[in-house]
C-alpha cells in the first residue's frame, strides 16, 4: 500500500468507499511478551543546520524477539531532547512506509511543534529495522527502478510477462540475499524494537505520532502494549480491514481522483498553462503525452512508466502541482523534456535512491500477510480498476506484485480494535489519495475514545504541522495536556471539522526551478506509500 510519508513519504492505500467491519479472520492478539532488556541508547551530537539540537544513538535489539539471546541487530535513533523543567516523557514519531526514515523526522517535529510543547517532550525518531541507518539495511535488487522501465500498462502478453519476471526476479533475489533476515521483517517485529525502545529510554509509557503506515504501527503497538501508550496521535490513517491487497486497489481509485483534481487545477489556469479549460480535454493530453513518451522516452530516461511515478507524488501533496503543471505543458507546447525530467528528479521517489525503502516496503507488506498467489487474479483485479481509474491501477500493480511470488510465509493482520487505550486523537482528509476517508473513520470505530479531526475537502497526505492552524490547534493542545476535541457520540462521525488549506498557485516565474519541494514535511514523508 502506497502511504510512505514525505509524503510520506506516504508511499502505503486504502478501500475507497468500504465501510466492512474487520476481517473475521484478522488474528486475535495474544498479550504481548516484555521486549528484551536493552541498555540505556549512548546519545552523540549530529546536528543538522535545520535542526542544531538532534541528537543520534543506536539501539540493539534481537533479531528475533522470540529468541532474545540469538542474532542482534541495531536500529538508529534520534533524539531532539526536552527543555522544559517537567518533561512529559519521549514521543516517538515515525514518518510511514513501511520503509520511511524516521531520524530527521524528529528534527522536523520539535521544530515545528509550539516551542512550549516540544519543551515537554524527547522527540525520538527511529530507523525501523532494516530501514536506512539501521543494520542490516535492506537493498534486495540495486537500481530495481532504473530507467527505463517496461509500459506498466501490459498491452501485450509479452510486455506483461516482462513485468512479471521482474517482480519473481525481484522477490527471488532478495530470498538469496535475506534469506535469515526476511522472516522477521514485518510490522509485529518492528513493534517489539518500539517496546525495546520504551525500555531502553527508561520510560514507563511513551507518546506516539505516526504518519500514513505509521498509523498502522502506532495502532499495532497500542493493541500489543495497550498499558505502555500515554498519548497516541495518527495521522492519514491506513485502513486495517484491506491490508493490504484491498487497501491497494482502493487506492488506485483515490489516486485517479486526485489525478483528475490535477486536471481540472491545470484547466482552471489555462491562461497560464494553454492546456485547454475542459479538464477531460486536459486530461486527454497528458494521456498523449504519456503515449508519446511510451514510444520516445524523454532523454533516454522518462519513459511511460517514469511520467507515472513523476506524477503520483502530485496526488501526495498538491503543493506539486505548480511544478508538473511546468513540466507538462513545456512538453506538450515546446516538446521541451528539461522541466519533465528535473520533475522526475526531484520527485519520483523509485529510483536507486529508494531501494532501501522500496527493499523494506516490500519485505514488510509481503510478510505482514497472505496475498493473492495467482497471477491471474491479479490481472483480473488490475484490469478490471484499469477500466474505472486508468492512472496508476497498473503502476501500483508492478509496484506490489513482488508480494505474489514472496519467499516467506505470511502473517495474519492485527486486530487493531482497542478498548483500553487512553483517547486518541486521529486527523484524516476527505479526499487523501493514499489512505482514504473511510480508514480514518474505520479506525475511528475501532480504538474507543477516540477522537478524529477531519480536513474537509483536503487532498493532501499528512495533514498536521503542515500550516493549517485549525488541525495544529488540536495537535498542540492534545500533546500539551491531553485536550481532545468533544465527542460527538457517534463514531462514524467527526469530532472536530477543519477547513481544507488553501490550492497552490501557479509558479510566479515560468522558468521557476521544480527543486523546490514543497513543504518540508512532505519532504520528509517521501511518498510511495
Amino acid at each position: 500500500m502506497r502511504t510512505r510519508a514525505a509524503v510520506l513519504c506516504a508511499a502505503a492505500t486504502v478501500l475507497a468507499g468500504s465501510v466492512a467491519a474487520v476481517p473475521a479472520h484478522a488474528a486475535r492478539t495474544a498479550p504481548a511478551a516484555p521486549a528484551a532488556p536493552a541498555a540505556a541508547p549512548v546519545w552523540k551530537k549530529c546536528a543538522t543546520s535545520d535542526y542544531p539540537t538532534l541528537q543520534c544513538a543506536s539501539l540493539t535489539v534481537p533479531l528475533d524477539h522470540a529468541r532474545p539471546s540469538g542474532r542482534q541487530i541495531t536500529l538508529a535513533l534520534s533524539r531532539v531532547p526536552h527543555t522544559a523543567k517537567t518533561s512529559q516523557g519521549p514521543l516517538l514519531v515515525n514518518p510511514g512506509g513501511p520503509g520511511g526514515s524516521g531520524l530527521t523526522l524528529a528534527g522536523f517535529v520539535a521544530s515545528t511543534l509550539p516551542k512550549a510543547v516540544a519543551a515537554q517532550y524527547d522527540v525520538i525518531g527511529f530507523d525501523p529495522r532494516g530501514v536506512g541507518r539501521s543494520t542490516p539495511a535492506l537493498d534486495c535488487v540495486p537500481g530495481h527502478f532504473k530507467p527505463v522501465r517496461p509500459d506498466t500498462v501490459p498491452s501485450t502478453p509479452a510486455l506483461e510477462q516482462a513485468n512479471v519476471e521482474r517482480a519473481k526476479s525481484f522477490a527471488a533475489a532478495c530470498g538469496r540475499k535475506y534469506a535469515d533476515v526476511l522472516p522477521y521483517i514485518d510490522t509485529v517485529s518492528a513493534v517489539r524494537d518500539m517496546e525495546s525502545i520504551r525500555s531502553a529510554l527508561g520510560a514507563e509509557r511513551i507518546n506516539y505520532f505516526g504518519y500514513s503506515y505509521g498509523t498502522y504501527l502506532g495502532a499495532v503497538y497500542a493493541k500489543l502494549y495497550p498499558e505502555r501508550v500515554r498519548r497516541l496521535v495518527l495521522d492519514s490513517i491506513v485502513d486495517p480491514s484491506g491490508v493490504w491487497y484491498d487497501d491497494n486497489l482502493g487506492q488506485d481509485y483515490a489516486f485517479d481522483d486526485r489525478h483528475r483534481a490535477l486536471m481540472a487545477w491545470i484547466a482552471k489556469y489555462d491562461a497560464r498553462y494553454q492546456l485547454g479549460t475542459d479538464p477531460a480535454k486536459v486530461e486527454a493530453r497528458w494521456y498523449a503525452m504519456r503515449a508519446a513518451l511510451a514510444r520516445t522516452p524523454a532523454e533516454g530516461r522518462i519513459g511511460a512508466s517514469e511520467l507515472e511515478d513523476t506524477f503520483i507524488p502530485g496526488g501526495y501533496y498538491d503543493g506539486y502541482w505548480p511544478y508538473l503543471a511546468e513540466a507538462f505543458a513545456a512538453y506538450v507546447h515546446d516538446g521541451r523534456t528539461g522541466p519533465l525530467v528535473e520533475a522526475y528528479d526531484n520527485f519520483a521517489t523509485v529510483d536507486g535512491s529508494g531501494d532501501n525503502g522500496y527493499s523494506v516496503y516490500t519485505a514488510v507488506q509481503c510478510r505482514d500477510t497472505a496475498w493473492r498467489r495467482t497471477w491471474s487474479r491479479w490481472s483480473a483485479d488490475t484490469w478490471a480498476v484499469y477500466g474505472k481509474a486508468p492512472f496508476m491501477a497498473w503502476n501500483n500493480a508492478w509496484y506490489n506484485a513482488p508480494c505474489a511470488f514472496w519467499p516467506t510465509a505470511a502473517l495474519k493482520p492485527v486486530d487493531i480494535a482497542n478498548t483500553e487505550l487512553p483517547p486518541a486523537l486521529l486527523f484524516q482528509a476527505t479526499r487523501d489519495a493514499a489512505t482514504p476517508y473511510p480508514g480514518g473513520t474505520r479506525v475511528h470505530r475501532l480504538l474507543a475514545g477516540s477522537r478524529l479531526v477531519v480536513e474537509d475537502g483536503g487532498g493532501n497526505h499528512g495533514i498536521s504541522l503542515s500550516g493549517n492552524a485549525c488541525l495544529d490547534g488540536y495537535l498542540a493542545a492534545y500533546l500539551a495536556d491531553g485536550t481532545l476535541p468533544h465527542g460527538t457520540g457517534t463514531a462514524d462521525a467527526a469530532d472536530a471539522v477543519c477547513p481544507k488549506s488553501p490550492d497552490p498557485e501557479p509558479l510566479t516565474a515560468k522558468a521557476a526551478s521544480v527543486s523546490s519541494r514543497g513543504s518540508a514535511l512532505h519532504g520528509l514523508l517521501g511518498f510511495r506509500r
